[in-house]
């Protein structure tokens, strides 16, 4: 399901056939072409009226479900280039350009177009034309001169110069040329693609200090809670301890408050358990995929191979659905849920059906465009099979396994049958004003590492310093425990044990600030324009701040979950 070949007329012979022979055939591949500022809105390099080599015939075509889905569309230049062969200046074909023509290609250049080609996986950028000062003539460049470095008989290096501009005028012909030029190179194969990163901003020292700050903000939360808890609690189960001695009058007439009063309701079912759970374990298999993705991106070179990140992703969310069946199916278990099978469902579609339902509404507006990121028929079904035929039977695993190891009841207090009337408090520790405060130390954590990645994706910059990111997700997943347990601990205290959905959305409240980041990216970061590009970033800036909140409120709740035994297990119950 993870490689679909299309064009039956074309062999499957892998693209990565990267060992040449003197005078083998060199397949100039041509991608896509779209604006500059726009880097999502793109189309097939044909639709500008290009016109292509003679030569036919082509070797291999490979595609990959992250390709498809990222609008890599590969069709043959009809270049001859040869392994080792130079080749001088030569027209391979002759534009006739008529009113139409022109005015594609002049609407191309006052959208600054410029299009990706492909040798041997290695991608190369070229502009489409130039306008003049004023603004009035434009022109198109039609001389392709290329560079190729070779290492043994290795391809390592290709440059692109465009030159021969010529004037758009109606009614006339303009005759496309190019040239090859190889060169020996000292450049390593495995070190081909560090041309394409930069380091200087990734490894800026504004990186280096986020990390720093962030990495102290954890020590400083993780010092305040271990000393606010501990000497609170200490004093707390004092306090109780010696309410113990007390005889019943002297308990009945003394000062009785905190959070031991809600023993008999804190382990009470949250509301609305068939979702809570199904979060829960969406969240955690989010968790784990974060995770195992980061670690193999910090292994293997993911950035080399187009839309190998996405390919990893999918099927790494695939594999890991039993996490989502174990966590949610025991949760919903312990919570005394009997529609085990509906929260299967609900949790195993939960993450998928967002995606989808978000990809279906964006890709009408690709397919209104032309737009090569209009995901094909074929493509939805894979993904469809996926879902069905992997995802839901490792979820319905990991739910009885979960349902029968860890789905028992297991509280330290038992569960009182006449739910405790929760007393009026300040404003500030209502859940909702709780909510909306958790959010702001996790975000701020990670709100740096958080330009560095929109920029890596929305921009032209290649992501590939993975160990500051698994550094930023370790930080953020400690900061959200420290914020959780402590807004969580307060709500307890105030005789409030509607700690479950509040441990959740006060972690999960990052997304928001991450959503409303967003905002401030795109209209001062970035010169995106138009309705497609617009729909594309937002819509999907959606997805990734839904998927973020769901992944922090899971690990918030669980570390909270953790503390509220513990506590209540260490203290005295009549």
């Amino acid at each position: 399901l993870l490689t679909i070949v299309s064009k039956s007329n074309v062999s499957v012979a892998s693209c990565f056939v990267l060992l040449y022979t003197d005078k083998e055939e060199v397949v100039l591949w041509m991608n896509t072409v779209g604006p500059y500022h726009n880097r999502q809105e793109t189309y097939k390099y044909f639709s500008l009226p290009f016109c292509a080599g003679n030569k036919k015939t082509i070797s291999h075509y490979h595609e990959t479900l992250g390709e498809a889905l990222q609008g890599v569309e590969l069709e043959f230049s009809g270049l001859d280039i040869k392994f080792k062969d130079e080749v001088l200046q030569t027209t391979y074909c002759e534009i006739d350009l008529d009113k139409a023509k022109r005015d594609a290609f002049v609407y191309a250049i006052k959208n600054h177009y410029w299009y990706q080609m492909y040798i041997d996986d290695l991608p190369i950028w070229g502009i489409v034309g130039e306008a003049d000062e004023n603004g009035e003539d434009h022109y198109l460049w039609t001389y392709k001169k290329l560079e190729i470095g070779f290492n043994g008989n290795r391809i390592v290096d290709v440059n692109l110069t465009s030159e021969g501009k010529v004037r758009l005028v109606p009614n006339t012909r303009i005759a496309m040329s190019y040239s090859v030029k190889w060169k020996k190179s000292d450049v390593k194969f495995e070190d081909r693609f560090d041309k394409y990163l930069d380091p200087s901003f990734f490894q800026h020292r504004i990186h280096w200090f986020s990390i720093f700050n962030s990495f102290m903000m954890v020590i400083f939360l993780v010092g305040l809670v271990s000393m606010i808890l501990m000497r609170t609690l200490r004093k707390d189960y004092a306090r109780y301890s010696k309410e113990e001695e007390m005889d019943d009058m002297d308990r009945d007439l003394g000062d009785e408050y905190g959070w031991k009063q809600v023993h008999g309701d804190v382990f009470r079912p949250s509301s609305h358990p068939l979702i809570f759970s199904s979060l829960i374990g969406s969240g955690c298999q989010i968790f784990s995929v974060s995770f195992i993705v980061i670690i193999v991106a910090m292994v293997e070179d993911l950035y080399t191979e187009r839309g190998s990140m996405l390919s990893t992703a999918i099927f790494v969310y695939a594999a890991t659905s039993p996490v989502n069946g174990y966590f949610g199916g025991s949760l919903y278990a312990k919570q005394g849920g009997r529609r085990w099978i509906k929260q299967m469902f609900i949790g195993a579609f939960l993450i998928p059906a967002m995606v989808c339902g978000t990809a279906f509404f964006i890709n009408f507006i690709a397919m209104y465009y032309h737009a090569s990121r209009a995901i094909p028929f074929g493509t939805m079904v894979a993904v469809c099979c996926i879902c069905f035929f992997v995802i839901l039977p490792l979820n319905l695993v990991g739910t009885i396994l979960g349902r029968n190891l860890s789905g028992q009841p297991n509280f330290p207090c038992r569960v009182n049958a006449v739910p405790r009337p929760i007393p009026e408090k300040k404003w500030f520790m209502e859940p909702a004003v709780i909510v909306c405060l958790g959010g702001i130390l996790p975000f701020g954590s990670i709100f740096i590492e958080m330009y560095f990645i929109f920029t890596s994706f929305w921009a032209y910059k290649i992501y590939y310093v993975y160990g500051f990111m698994m550094l930023v997700l370790v930080i953020l997943c400690i900061v959200t425990v420290c914020v959780t347990i402590v807004c969580t601990y307060f709500l307890l205290n105030a005789e409030d044990y509607r700690w479950q959905w509040t441990s959740f959305l006060s972690a999960a409240s990052t997304a928001v600030y991450v959503y409303m980041y967003s905002f401030y990216y795109y209209f001062f970061k970035t010169k995106m324009y138009g309705l497609f590009q617009t729909s594309f970033y937002f819509g999907y800036m959606a997805v990734f701040s839904t998927a973020l909140g769901i992944m922090c409120g899971a690990v918030g709740y669980m570390g909270t979950s953790a503390f509220v035994r513990k506590i209540y297990t260490n203290v005295k119950i009549d």
